[in-house]
């Protein structure tokens, strides 16, 4: 029977039949994308905290809908990455080190630079998953790229939905 100490120092190697590299590789890729994913999550519930002006319910509604949707995918990506046997985010520092979508800290900003952030957000997400799903297909991991296909989906209607809201 092994000891605490042993089990807390033990590798977290979930069996899985990809290949090491495929682990290392989609597990990594996911990782990052996470911390997107929390990054975006967190930027459209504070356009959503902070929006103001003639259209407010409407678009404190609707950014509240998709901050909804963003974070449901947290936990599939996270778990999906510890289901082939990697690794996934530890904390929010890790995830500040590994987002590629920038915050944004400002006091003020207008609803229509709000909505055009989060799309122009949306749409880099679309294609770091894109990115992903690429890798994924390079080493026959269509599990996860079956889950990317419905976050593209996802993600390319919240692109759309703010695109047309903001429209003059």
């Amino acid at each position: 029977m092994s000891t605490a100490l042993e089990r807390r120092n033990s590798p977290l190697a979930t069996p899985s039949n990809l290949g090491a590299n495929a682990v290392r590789d989609v597990s990594g890729a996911l990782t990052m994308l996470l911390a997107d994913v929390f990054s975006l999550y967190l930027k459209t519930k504070n356009f959503h905290w902070h929006m103001w002006g003639l259209h407010f319910r409407d678009y404190h509604l609707m950014l509240d809908e998709q901050g909804d949707q963003i974070f449901a995918m947290t936990d599939a990506i996270a778990e999906r990455a510890r289901k082939i046997g990697g690794r996934t985010i530890h904390s929010i520092g890790d995830i500040g080190r590994r987002q590629r979508l920038m915050d944004n800290d400002a006091d003020y900003v207008t609803p229509d630079d709000m909505l055009a952030e989060l799309r122009d957000d949306n749409l880099r997400l679309v294609e770091f998953m894109r990115e992903t799903h690429s890798l994924c297909d390079e080493h026959g991991d269509v599990a996860t790229a079956g889950l990317l296909e419905n976050w593209i989906d996802e993600t390319e209607r919240r692109v759309w939905f703010l695109y047309e809201t903001a429209r003059d």
